[in-house]
């Protein structure tokens, strides 16, 4: 259960003990307030992003305010041109808002960093010339973070827990394309980030291997607990991955709202209720925005 789940479920209990207190000590059965939320571990506060073209600038998310917390399966679900690969991008510290800020932990981010690796869609991430326990021992040496013997004992458990030890000594050109995504995301895991950032990473796999791909990182988090920041824009795969799922309107990416996902896995894949939810969806991503209201006519 999410803590957003975990809290209204107190709150519930909480409102029925109410209920049921004699008349004249209200207080007697009412539990005590529950310990607020954890702080936030990623927060995007009044977030607005824009790229310049030849010709103008484009405003890609316009006051994107979300919470993401330790643990947390987040996904940015909206239509392409959405902005919701911009503001990844911002997160991971490639693009600074325009407006408002990102914090990581309290701090303000300001550029990349080791707290937070991207797994892109594109399978040609890895050098070709390093084999698969060099790529993801790579950049744990690069950063400094540990000595060879540490990074390559490290990048083996990690290669392990994504099913490639068989392929640890294998190069690039010699692995199919899911198997360049399990190692891409050893290699982000291993460098043990505050955020792994995802942005459509199965997008270009044939169907089957992107249901496979989809059950080995479900696993994987089940295991490691890390917390995920994905983007997508398919509605399915959000409602799989995500415990928690922020609908973004079309260009410039608004946040329409927040749906809570964690009742839904790939198991709930064809029953009703998980198609009732990819419908409601659907017509939420797609309904027209509201018209402004009317400036009053002076009397």
């Amino acid at each position: 259960m999410t803590l957003v789940a975990a809290r209204e479920a107190f709150s519930a209990d909480r409102a029925r003990a109410a209920a049921s207190a004699p008349r004249g000590r209200s207080d007697a059965a009412v539990p005590p307030d529950p310990d607020p939320l954890p702080a936030p571990l990623l927060q995007m506060q009044g977030v607005s992003l824009e790229y310049r073209t030849p010709d103008r600038v484009v405003r890609a998310t316009h006051r994107i305010d979300l919470d993401v917390y330790a643990a947390d399966r987040f996904v940015l679900l909206g239509p392409s041109g959405c902005g919701k690969s911009t503001l990844l991008k911002a997160v991971a510290g490639f693009h600074a808002p325009v407006e408002g800020e990102i914090r990581l932990d309290g701090e303000v981010v300001r550029g990349p960093g080791p707290d937070r690796i991207v797994v892109f869609q594109e399978f040609d991430q890895l050098p070709p010339w390093k084999t698969v326990a060099q790529n993801v021992a790579f950049p744990l040496r690069a950063a400094g973070l540990l000595g060879r013997r540490e990074a390559e004992a490290r990048a083996r458990h990690y290669i392990d827990k994504v099913g490639l030890t068989a392929f640890a000594d294998s190069y690039p050109h010699q692995l199919s394309g899911g198997m360049k995504q399990r190692v891409a995301i050893a290699r982000a895991l291993a460098t043990q980030p505050k955020v792994l950032l995802m942005d459509e990473p199965f997008a270009a796999l044939d169907a089957l291997t992107r249901r496979r791909m989809q059950e080995e990182l479900l696993a994987l988090w089940e295991e490691v607990r890390f917390t995920l920041l994905f983007v997508t824009h398919a509605i399915e795969e959000a409602l799989v991955i995500g415990n928690r799922v922020a609908l973004f309107s079309p260009h410039p990416g608004r946040v329409r709202s927040e749906v809570n996902a964690h009742a839904f896995n790939l198991a709930s894949l064809g029953s009703g209720a998980f198609q009732a939810a990819v419908q409601r969806l659907h017509e939420r991503l797609f309904e027209a925005a509201p018209e402004p209201a009317a400036p009053a006519v002076p009397r």
